[in-house]
């Protein structure tokens, strides 16, 4: 979900904010965001989920500050809606489905936050970066990506035998590699982290989101200053040769750092609580290395760790037999439109050996994640190396004992204590 600074108060006066009446047929089956997940079951959707997409792939949904929109769980309806221009990612004209930190309509997206913005802004930027997060290039950082994967293994062992992998290797690899790319002081992660955490936590105030937010805004304004003064070979430097702004220069920089610390990070710690708790899978993609492209699809469907987005209608649109009208938001169940049967069979089933392309992890249309290929670099490197590695990995703790991020945009593990046999 969209999350950012600034707010705007709703205007009380026009229809879509006013509260609906639940006497009228269009709200008596209105539903909630479904939220909690199955106990015992780290790695499934909110049950309800499955259950509204078997009954109907667009279910009307009623948000906390009254307005009335939709609910995707479909796959076929999450793809189209991702790649219908009639649909809006402006978060200025979408609502909240959580209680919390918003009410009424959200405000504009920052400088630079490209998943807030439509054509022609988000072409503008969307362009400039293009050539710079190209397959080839992105390929090229593999090299780099074993280098660090290596040497974040080797620490590991020589410390012992237990470590939380959050912190000994799932967030140092991404955070290394994105801090290289921009040409970010790698020494500033754990501030970056920090800020970034409290942007993805859905229960932060707006206050604490919006200090989180400027602090970045201003780390990343010191280090365009500093790239337009004396270029390097990195990312920011090279986009100081184009006619971005200093302040689009920073907001896109700070996107793109928060994205690349948040997301891979969480999808190799709760990838390895994945394969651990699999030990078939496990097993599998430890015999045969190679299997690390497909296992990586699998695990970034299956897990759907970004597992909501929204658009909002721009006109009305007839979709799945429904009238989606103009003005409405429509949430997107990612999780659930990547665990739908009629595009995946047995999908609640994580197999390494299924093709799992066409996946909505990434998205999907002209928003979908600029740096997927970077991502997959990552994985598809660290995942066969740990569990080669260490071929007695093991959990440290019971897995229902396993930290998980309830109430977070991207979903994991907070921690993932594990332990192995000394060679």
């Amino acid at each position: 979900m969209p999350l950012h600074p600034g707010h705007r108060a709703p205007d009380a006066s026009t229809p879509e904010h006013r509260a609906p009446d639940p006497s009228t047929p269009e709200h008596s089956a209105l539903v909630k965001l479904p939220t909690a997940r199955p106990a015992g079951c780290p790695f499934d959707p909110p049950g309800e989920l499955a259950a509204l997409r078997t009954e109907r792939p667009l279910s009307r949904l009623r948000f906390p500050d009254g307005h009335v929109g939709w609910l995707a769980t479909g796959y076929s309806a999450v793809r189209a809606i991702h790649a219908d221009p009639r649909f809006s990612s402006r978060y200025e004209l979408m609502h909240y489905p959580v209680e919390g930190r918003y009410s009424g309509a959200l405000p504009p997206a920052p400088v630079g936050d490209l998943t807030g913005l439509d054509a022609p802004e988000h072409t503008r930027y969307r362009r400039l970066l293009m050539g710079r997060f190209t397959v080839r290039r992105m390929r090229q950082l593999t090299s780099r990506a074993e280098e660090i994967t290596a040497e974040h293994l080797d620490t590991m062992e020589r410390r012992g035998p237990t470590a939380d992998l959050v912190e000994a290797f799932a967030k140092p690899l991404p955070a290394l590699m994105i801090c290289e790319l921009l040409g970010v002081p790698y020494t500033g992660r754990e501030v970056f982290q920090r800020h970034v955490a409290t942007v993805m936590t859905q229960s932060s105030t707006m206050d604490e989101v919006m200090a989180a937010t400027a602090a970045l805004q201003d780390i990343l304004a010191g280090l365009v200053a500093a790239k337009r003064a004396e270029p390097t070979d990195d990312l920011l430097s090279d986009l100081t040769t184009t006619d971005l702004t200093d302040e689009e220069l920073a907001g896109i920089g700070s996107f793109l750092l928060a994205a690349g610390l948040d997301t891979t990070a969480n999808m190799l710690a709760h990838g390895t609580f994945a394969l651990l708790s699999h030990p078939h899978q496990l097993a599998a993609l430890r015999a045969d290395p190679g299997l690390a492209d497909q296992a990586v699809e699998e695990l970034l469907r299956y897990l759907s760790i970004a597992h909501t987005g929204a658009r909002s209608a721009l006109e009305d649109v007839e979709l799945e037999g429904q009238l989606i009208k103009a003005g409405e938001t429509v949430i997107l169940s990612i999780e659930a439109a990547n665990r739908d049967p009629e595009r995946f069979p047995d999908p609640d089933t994580l197999d390494l050996h299924r093709k799992a392309t066409g996946h909505l992890s990434f998205g999907h249309g002209i928003h979908q994640c600029l740096g997927q290929q970077l991502a997959r670099v990552e994985m598809r490197v660290a995942f066969p190396a740990l569990v080669t590695r260490f071929p007695t990995l093991r959990l440290a703790v019971p897995p229902e004992e396993v930290p998980l991020r309830h109430g977070m945009n991207i979903y994991g593990v907070h921690r993932l204590p594990v332990t192995w046999e000394e060679r």
